[in-house]
């Protein structure tokens, strides 16, 4: 009787050198793309930054270098002054109850939506899509005359409630598509513990949407925030100018100090930095929450 000798296990094919050369110029493309567009944001603002410390003069002089003399009195002042802190305040309250509104309207919308079956539904739903297409400045002045008439002009509400209508289409688009993730035999185990409709989304569908409904509060904060037109055209006195507008007033008082504008600029933009590194996280999550779940 004779022994086979043992068989060899297939030897796996040698990666060509050509594969290897274009998966490793493809991954030093890939990091030299987010290393281009990372100081395209990044360099702006540190030179904005180290401006703010500088003198006109210097940064005239100087308008890349660290500065010679700092200055930081051009922070200071501006963190002092009274009108400063109010704007922050002004753009934080009308960011907030924007918020509040926009998402509490587009929660119960999504839910019918996502949930009911009922004739005319993606009709219905067709047309607040539709929204996204609707550029606001078509809107202005229609907006002005009905807000003029319904003498909300020097008035936040006149900020946020078209600003909540304005971010509705977004925030039902994403809430209802989560919505949609959820089991039906977790409804139907609901109803039959006697859990009404409204009960079952109040009591079960929301606290499972606390990702979504996070990620759709930060868009509604950051846009309020960043939004310019709609304050400037609703508030004509100081007393409820927000950060944009504020912006806008101190570079037409101080046009000739450009170093105390851009401290100006950098200081207004700290606060929304600031907001969206430390939500920046539950933003990305919620995003693809609905995509992963169910």
């Amino acid at each position: 009787m004779t022994l086979s000798p043992p068989r060899r296990p297939p030897s796996r094919p040698a990666r060509r050198p050509g594969r290897r050369a274009a998966a490793r110029l493809r991954g030093l493309s890939t990091h030299a793309l987010i290393w281009i567009v990372g100081a395209l944001i990044v360099v702006p603002l540190l030179y904005g930054l180290l401006s703010g410390f500088k003198s006109t003069s210097e940064l005239s002089t100087n308008p890349f270098g660290l500065p010679e003399d700092w200055a930081p009195g051009n922070y200071t002042g501006l963190l002092a002054s009274g009108s400063f802190w109010r704007q922050i305040f002004n753009s934080t309250f009308i960011a907030v109850a924007t918020a509040l509104v926009t998402v509490a309207v587009s929660a119960l919308a999504a839910y019918v939506f996502a949930r009911f079956a009922f004739r005319g539904r993606e009709l219905v739903f067709t047309f607040f899509t539709i929204g996204l297409m609707f550029p606001f400045a078509v809107a202005i002045l229609p907006l002005f005359l009905m807000l003029r008439a319904l003498g909300l002009l020097d008035n936040p509400l006149g900020v946020i409630l078209p600003q909540a209508a304005f971010g509705l289409p977004m925030t039902i688009i994403i809430l209802r598509g989560f919505f949609r993730t959820i089991p039906a035999e977790l409804e139907e185990a609901a109803i039959i513990d006697g859990c009404g409709a409204f009960g079952f989304f109040w009591r079960i569908l929301l606290p499972m949407a606390r990702p979504a409904l996070a990620t759709v509060s930060v868009l509604a904060i950051v846009t309020s925030w960043n939004n310019f037109f709609l304050p400037l055209l609703v508030f004509t006195e100081p007393d409820w100018w927000t950060i944009p507008v504020g912006v806008q007033q101190f570079k037409g008082q101080y046009a000739e100090d450009t170093a105390r504008i851009l401290a100006y600029v950098v200081l207004a933009m700290a606060p929304a930095l600031a907001f969206y590194a430390v939500a920046e996280r539950q933003l990305i999550g919620g995003l693809t929450a609905g995509a992963t779940k169910g």
